[in-house]
């Protein structure tokens, strides 16, 4: 296994996996050339499954890939670093996709002088259509440049700066649960106009993808697109005003922003 074209998932999650299968589906690395570390409890019976290499001893896995995903829940970010601290050189880049722990923290556990980027992607990182944002401590090396173009064959990225990645959790990694739950919402009142449940869905989902792709794609206002399609006295302002009379904005928007208060208050 060759150091420099191999990276090392410590933390073989929802978040971790779907970073495994993303960069394979992107062609950056067969599986192979992926470690994943998991808890011996949670290992697969075949340690190949998939093709990748699966192993619970995190060290091992530092130790022989220049890149290293940490992927694991907070409360127990810094009892796996000191597991693993001391195996990283100057040679390696981090990336931490963990919630609410700055870069400054890892830098203090492993005191090297190595480049550290702070990842927030979503799990639509799997297909390849993530919304990350990155913040690092070297925004001008090329290895920041690396994990840039990384994540940007994984989706759309935005380099931010470290304060506001708490926000970018919220926003983005919470957000799209927020927008799956308005899909849903969207094809259970299908249902009740007529349609099966799986036409419902269809709709919805392609509707709402196609919403979306109007904004990225004419880089145009929400506002600006939605008067393309209300007309005077029309039943689409009349489906529009009863959602606002019900607090379908506020409720959008008292979400991220409870969402984002928990995070900030992780250890209250």
């Amino acid at each position: 296994m060759d150091f420099n074209s191999t990276i090392a998932i410590i933390g073989g999650g929802n978040i971790g996996m779907s970073i495994a299968e993303g960069l394979v589906n992107a062609g950056k690395y067969k599986p192979e050339q992926i470690i994943i570390t998991r808890k011996k409890s949670d290992l697969p019976k075949d340690l190949h499954e998939g093709g990748f290499v699966f192993q619970d001893d995190n060290a091992d896995a530092v130790s022989k890939a220049r890149i290293v995903v940490l992927s694991v829940v907070p409360h127990i970010y810094e009892m796996i670093m000191n597991g693993i601290k001391d195996v990283f050189t100057e040679k390696h880049t981090l990336i931490t996709v963990v919630t609410g722990v700055e870069i400054s923290c890892f830098q203090n556990l492993i005191k090297k002088d190595i480049c550290i980027a702070r990842a927030m992607p979503n799990t639509a990182i799997k297909i390849r259509q993530s919304m990350t944002c990155i913040a690092t401590n070297k925004p001008q090396s090329k290895e920041f440049a690396e994990v840039t173009e990384l994540f940007k064959m994984l989706g759309e990225t935005l380099y931010i700066d470290e304060d506001l990645m708490l926000s970018a959790t919220a926003l983005g990694s919470c957000g799209i649960a927020y927008f799956l739950r308005a899909i849903r919402a969207a094809s259970q009142g299908g249902t009740q106009i007529g349609f099966h449940a799986d036409e419902a869905q269809l709709i919805a989902a392609q509707t709402a993808k196609g919403a979306a792709e109007l904004l990225l794609q004419r880089h145009s206002h929400p506002e600006d697109e939605i008067d393309k399609v209300t007309t005077p006295r029309g039943i689409t302002i009349a489906g529009l005003n009863e959602m606002e009379h019900n607090g379908l904005s506020s409720a959008f928007i008292k979400g991220i922003v409870k969402s984002y208060d928990k995070a900030a208050k992780k250890d209250e």
